[in-house]
């Protein structure tokens, strides 16, 4: 069945399946979001951070749609209001941020922030960027913001190349009110994840607050964010010697776990009831009695410890 690409096309359905990057999900979620209904991202683009699957994993995605075995994760949203003194010209929404960016290239905007009814700064800069805790990990991520987890609702405001002595990025409460204002003289384009685009000026003020319609999304397993941020950004996490280190290793295989190089002639290896002596990183990963979980430490006089177990691999 072919629907109209509008608000409408998700009208009945139980699951959006997204095939595409992130931009495909942002687009999505237009049509998703005003029904209620969860998207479920398979990446062909390049890091997908708001994918759930892989290409590669499309046999178990449909598996898993068919059995209906998915668990709905809500995400929070930007309500972005555009005034022209008292009245509402514009109303729109976001995923990942808004952005208010200088039009012209050669010369900053002029930005003056407020929370909550007060002034805060102003800003000499090329323009200010404000996140959701999923836009975290996009544009906010790039200009310098945290990285804030999705549970965590919060709203992040990040100067873009402010000419100022006080531009960190912030983060305020979800119940604030983040305004924002152009200098007279100040001309900037405000975007909406990079879809919905409008021209401001000096004549404008912009409201950013909580939006009350979240964006849902599902997910094959509730995994911690923390894995997600490890397998998409492929973060160097060997030495890590805490429990979940398995878990890790059996829900992102993608994700790229290295050995140290060897450098002396032998390694010990001791446990209880057994040790090994190997004399070369080759030997190690030929030796079938061991299976490496991951590299614990290396002291300044190169003894490295091992955790291991049977069910790894020693593939590096």
């Amino acid at each position: 069945i072919v629907v109209p690409a509008d608000d409408d096309a998700a009208a009945g359905c139980e699951l959006v399946v997204v095939l595409g990057g992130d931009g495909t999900m942002l687009r999505a979620a237009e049509r998703a979001r005003q029904h209620g209904v969860p998207l479920f991202g398979v990446n062909l683009g390049h890091v997908g951070f708001l994918a759930e699957a892989e290409v590669g994993d499309l046999s178990t995605v449909v598996a898993a749609i068919l059995d209906r075995r998915w668990v709905v994760e809500e995400r929070m949203t930007l309500d972005v209001r555009l005034f022209d003194g008292t009245a509402l010209v514009v109303r729109t929404w976001a995923l990942n941020e808004i952005a208010v960016e200088k039009r012209a290239p050669e010369r900053m905007v002029d930005v003056i922030v407020g929370v909550d009814g007060r002034p805060l700064s102003s800003w000499g800069c090329d323009g200010v960027v404000c996140a959701t805790p999923t836009g975290s990990t996009a544009y906010a991520f790039s200009a310098g913001g945290p990285v804030v987890w999705p549970e965590v609702a919060a709203m992040m405001v990040v100067p873009l190349s402010a000419h100022a002595l006080f531009a960190r990025p912030l983060v305020v409460a979800p119940t604030s009110v983040v305004a924002l204002e152009l200098g007279d003289r100040s001309t900037a384009v405000l975007t909406a994840d990079g879809r919905r685009v409008f021209d401001v000026d000096g004549r404008y003020r912009i409201e950013v607050r909580q939006g009350d319609e979240p964006i849902r999304f599902a997910r094959l397993s509730r995994a911690p964010f923390t894995d997600r941020l490890v397998a998409k950004f492929e973060l160097p996490v060997a030495g890590w010697r805490g429990s979940g280190a398995a878990r890790v290793r059996a829900e992102f295989p993608e994700a790229r776990w290295r050995l140290a190089e060897f450098r002396h002639a032998a390694v010990h290896l001791h446990f209880p009831q057994q040790a090994l002596v190997v004399h070369s990183f080759s030997d190690l990963k030929q030796n079938s009695a061991f299976r490496i979980q991951a590299w614990l430490a290396c002291t300044s006089k190169s003894m490295i410890a091992f955790w291991v177990c049977n069910r790894f691999s020693a593939s590096s």
